[in-house]
């Protein structure tokens, strides 16, 4: 137990780091949910960018000799964005809301998986990939709906 609490093991500056980098790659993606006035927003997408790049980073000590175990964290975090992104979607009627969000939302959570394990690379392309289609291919959708609906993407 004392190994956990020793000095030599504390590396704030690069775990500082990779946790900074996460929030601010899912900062336009939650900018743009922000403003397109859907469920989830501005706080919760740096927060679940952050959230799993925390995980990562806090059983990298645990895991370093197994990586099985890391799969398995890794696989316990898909499970529960999938769980929270579930939670986005809603149905009315006939139609079903609030899909782009949890797609977005499962995305940020390996966007911070990825800063996690080191991989920048993957991270950057999920937060511009996603970024890009939320910007730029929603409004070649057309009209999909006032915003009057509590999610109305799809």
């Amino acid at each position: 137990m004392s190994d956990l609490i020793d000095p030599a093991r504390w590396d704030i500056a690069r775990h500082g780091l990779a946790l900074l980098i996460a929030y601010v790659l899912a900062l336009p993606i939650g900018w743009n949910r922000e403003l397109e006035e859907r469920s989830a927003g501005l706080r919760t997408f740096p927060l679940v960018a952050v959230a799993t790049c925390g995980f990562v980073q806090a059983v990298e000590p645990v895991t370093a000799s197994s990586p099985e175990a890391l799969a398995r964290v890794v696989e316990g975090l898909i499970t529960g964005m999938g769980f929270i992104g579930g939670g986005a979607i809603l149905r009315r009627g006939d139609s079903v809301k609030g899909t782009a969000t949890a797609a977005s939302l499962w995305i940020t959570g390996a966007v911070g998986v990825a800063v996690g394990l080191g991989s920048l690379d993957v991270a950057v392309a999920l937060a511009v990939i996603t970024a890009a289609t939320l910007w730029f291919i929603t409004p070649l959708k057309g009209d999909a709906g006032s915003h009057e609906d509590l999610d109305a993407d799809s």
